[in-house]
C-alpha cells in the first residue's frame, strides 16, 4: 500500500496563518462581494421631469416603432443600413420590433438636473411629488419599466439643498403612495470628492431610519462626469474611494460623456464615447468596480437620428457602432437620449448576443462536460460564458429553449458558474 504523504507544517501552523488573515478575509468579502446576480438593464433613458408622464414609456416605444417602420421597415432594410448578414438581420429585426411593443424602455430616469435646470422652488416641489405619484400609478398598473427613479441635483453647495429636498419629496410621496418600487434607481451627478458620496449615503440612511425602512434599502448610482472623480488632487485614482464612501449603497457607475469631455477641454465636435479620454476614464471605472458588485454604464451620443433618411441612417450606424463597441468592452449598459435611438440600441444588443450564441454555448457545454476542445477554458472563462448567455436571456436577445438546446443546461445550472 502507498505510504501517506509526509508533511512538515503542523495544524497549529496552518491555523496560525488562517488567524493572521482573518481580517483580510473579512475585508475581501466586504469590498469584493462579486456580481449581484440580478438582471442589468441594457440602457437608461433620461427624460426631463417636466416632460415625464404616465404615457412616456409607451410614447417612446411608439415613436421608436414609427422610426423603424419609416427607415428600416424590414430585415433587408435593416441589414443594408447596419451591415448585418441577412439571416441575423431577420432574427434581430423581429426581436427589436417585439421589444419595442412589449418593453421599449428598461430603465427610466426622471431628470431634475441638467435636463430640467433651475426652476422656482414651488415648481420643482410640485414636479417631484407629481413624478412620484406617476411612478406609483405606473407601478400599480404594470406600465412602469423594470427600473425607474430620478436624477437629483448634485451635492455642490449651490444646488445641494434643492437636490436633497427633491429627493426627500420624491421618496416621501412614493411611500405615501404605497411604497418604494422594487426597481427604484437614484442617480447622484457631478461627483468630485468622496465626501459627497458619503453624504449621499448618510442621507439615505437617515431617511430609512426616519420612516422605518430596512438599512440599505436605498442605493444610488454615482455619475462619473468630472475629472476629479477619476484622478484626485493627490494623483491617486478616486473611483475606488467613491465606491468605498458609498458604504455598500453604490449600485452603478455611469459615465457622463459631455460633462467629462468638457472638463478635459475637448472641443464640442470631438466629444464622444469613443474618445481616448473617455476610454481612459471608463478603464479606470472598470478596474475600480471589478468584483465590487457595482455595475457600469457607458454614456450617450448626442448625434440624434432625426431628419431625412440619410441623416437617420448615418446616426443609426454611429449609434449601433458605439453600442457594439461598449458591449465588447464589457460596458453592458448605456444612455439613450431619443426614441429613435431605441431601434439601434436593441439591434446592437441583440446582434451581439445572437451572433455569439453558438460559440459561447458550445464552449460552456464543453467546459461543463469536461470535454477537450480547441480552446482551453478555465473557471473564470466559464463565468464569463454563462454571464454572456444570461445577459442575452435577460434582455430577450435569446430564448431559454435556444440556450438549453445548445448547452444542455437549465437556467439554474447557468446561474451557478456565473456566480448568481
Amino acid at each position: 500500500m502507498p505510504q501517506p504523504a509526509g508533511t512538515t507544517l503542523t495544524d497549529a501552523h496552518v491555523a496560525g496563518i488562517g488567524a493572521s488573515l482573518a481580517a483580510t478575509d473579512a475585508e475581501l468579502a466586504r469590498r469584493y462581494p462579486g456580481d449581484p446576480g440580478t438582471r442589468q438593464p441594457v440602457h437608461t433613458v433620461y427624460v426631463p421631469a417636466d416632460a415625464f408622464t404616465a404615457g412616456t414609456v409607451r410614447e417612446w416605444g411608439d415613436r421608436a416603432l414609427a422610426a423603424l417602420d419609416e427607415h428600416a421597415p424590414d430585415s433587408g432594410a435593416l441589414a443594408a443600413v447596419l451591415g448585418l448578414p441577412g439571416g441575423l438581420a431577420a432574427e434581430v429585426h423581429d426581436r427589436v420590433r417585439d421589444k419595442l411593443r412589449r418593453e421599449p424602455v428598461e430603465d427610466l430616469r426622471i431628470d431634475f438636473e441638467d435636463g430640467y435646470g433651475a426652476r422656482p422652488d414651488a415648481e420643482e416641489d410640485a414636479a417631484a411629488v407629481a413624478a412620484a405619484r406617476t411612478v406609483t400609478a405606473m407601478t400599480a398598473d404594470g406600465t412602469a419599466p423594470p427600473w425607474i427613479g430620478i436624477r437629483m441635483k448634485c451635492m455642490e453647495a449651490a444646488v445641494r439643498d434643492r437636490g436633497i429636498r427633491t429627493l426627500d419629496l420624491f421618496l416621501t410621496a412614493l411611500l405615501d403612495g404605497g411604497g418604494l418600487p422594487a426597481g427604484l434607481a437614484l442617480t447622484l451627478p457631478k461627483v468630485t470628492f468622496p465626501a459627497q458620496v458619503a453624504a449621499m449615503a448618510e442621507l439615505c440612511g437617515q431617511f430609512e431610519r426616519a420612516v422605518g425602512l430596512p438599512d440599505g434599502r436605498i442605493g444610488f448610482e454615482i455619475q462619473i462626469e468630472t475629472t476629479q472623480s477619476i484622478l484626485g488632487p493627490d494623483g491617486t485614482a478616486t473611483v475606488p474611494r467613491l465606491i468605498d464612501a458609498a458604504a455598500g449603497r453604490a449600485t452603478a457607475l455611469h459615465y457622463g460623456t459631455f460633462d467629462y469631455s468638457a472638463a478635459c477641454g475637448i472641443s464640442a465636435a470631438h466629444q464622444a464615447p469613443d474618445h481616448p479620454a473617455a476610454d481612459h476614464a471608463k478603464a479606470v471605472m472598470q478596474v475600480a468596480a471589478a468584483g465590487t458588485g457595482v455595475r457600469l454604464s457607458d454614456g450617450s451620443t448626442n448625434v440624434l437620428p432625426v431628419g431625412p433618411a440619410e441623416a437617420v441612417h448615418d446616426a443609426w450606424r454611429l449609434h449601433y457602432g458605439l453600442v457594439r463597441r461598449s458591449l465588447a468592452r464589457a460596458y453592458y449598459q448605456g444612455w439613450d437620449m431619443h426614441p429613435a435611438q431605441l431601434p439601434t440600441r436593441y439591434a446592437a444588443v441583440y446582434a451581439f448576443y445572437r451572433e455569439g450564441l453558438d460559440a459561447a454555448a458550445a464552449r460552456l457545454a464543453g467546459y461543463v462536460a469536461k470535454t477537450a476542445g480547441a480552446v482551453l477554458d478555465e473557471p473564470a472563462t466559464a463565468r464569463a460564458l454563462s454571464g454572456y448567455l444570461l445577459r442575452g436571456l435577460d434582455c430577450g436577445a435569446v430564448d431559454p429553449a435556444e440556450v438549453a438546446s445548445r448547452t444542455g443546461l437549465t437556467r439554474a445550472e447557468l446561474d451557478a458558474p456565473a456566480g448568481r
